[in-house]
């Protein structure tokens, strides 16, 4: 397993105009610093979920027919930094599986820090698995999980993971978006001028689309758009009782774009502070 590097980039999308998986490929293009391994993207194509995933760049990935194939109203994508698991193409994102509700496929950012046991768990189950990735466990978890609606399920399975985990689903009803509790990873929402609604790790890729209405994803928030576009409700997680904001720093300081903004604050500002900082208080003596 490799050592944990979590600057994966997700992204999810709902477009009326039927080119959902157009615009998540120019979403993961603008995150494509977060990961170089591979790329993937899938599509609710009539009444199916279709996926293209491929190692390499974004722009290497996917071909103008995978595009064409993908294409409908919805739509996740994935470009991939390891986190767990090799970089070995079968553990790259999104994940689809058929469940007894219908296909569903995730995707996500962040590492699952239970995955040991997670995996133990479906494997006692009789649960097959075929990757090394944390990703799969999160997805065969809600395949299991409870409840009438995508939503309560999802909600379900997030109380049995523990870490960093911001993410996109996407089934035949509709495209989910959430964040961990502790709101550890990056995500943020906004709105075309066309009226895609669009999830982005980072609002530089927002921004880049043309997005406006962007917000940030609260920690342990997830955001329903359903299969008309309708955004239809916002419903907190179940937040562990010593859950606290833990922001990861290195979004300042490595993972995002510089024009980008993270917990309300600009990404180039913030790393101009530290620059300023620095030598003021670890002066150049001080480090012989």
């Amino acid at each position: 397993m490799n050592g944990a590097r979590e600057a994966c980039g997700v992204t999810a999308v709902h477009s009326p105009s039927g080119e959902a998986s157009r615009i998540a490929y120019y979403s993961l293009f603008a995150l494509q610093h977060r990961g170089q391994e591979a790329a993937g993207i899938a599509g609710h194509v009539g009444n199916s979920i279709q996926l293209r995933k491929h190692g390499g760049l974004v722009s290497q990935a996917f071909s103008e027919a995978d595009i064409e194939a993908l294409q409908g109203n919805s739509a996740i994508g994935h470009t991939r930094y390891s986190t767990t698991g090799s970089s070995n193409i079968r553990n790259a994102q999104p994940f689809l599986i058929d469940t007894m509700h219908g296909p569903v496929a995730l995707a996500h950012n962040g590492n699952i820090v239970n995955a040991g046991a997670l995996r133990s768990k479906l494997l006692k189950r009789g649960v097959g698995l075929t990757s090394a990735s944390d990703t799969e466990l999160m997805l065969m978890t809600l395949a299991g999980s409870e409840g009438d609606t995508w939503v309560q399920r999802i909600r379900e399975a997030m109380a049995s993971w523990v870490g960093a985990f911001s993410f996109v689903v996407l089934t035949l009803d509709g495209v989910y978006a959430a964040r961990d509790p502790w709101g550890f990873r990056p995500l943020a929402v906004g709105t075309t001028a066309e009226g895609a609604f669009v999830v982005a790790s980072e609002t530089c890729a927002l921004s880049t689309l043309g997005c406006h209405e962007i917000r940030e994803i609260a920690p342990g928030e997830i955001v329903a758009c359903d299969a008309q576009g309708k955004v239809s409700m916002t419903s907190m997680a179940a937040r562990p009782k010593d859950a606290k904001s833990a922001a990861c720093i290195f979004e300042f300081v490595y993972f995002s774009r510089p024009d980008s903004e993270w917990n309300g604050l600009s990404v180039h500002d913030v790393r101009r502070s530290f620059a300023s900082n620095w030598p003021r208080n670890h002066p150049p003596w001080l480090m012989w």
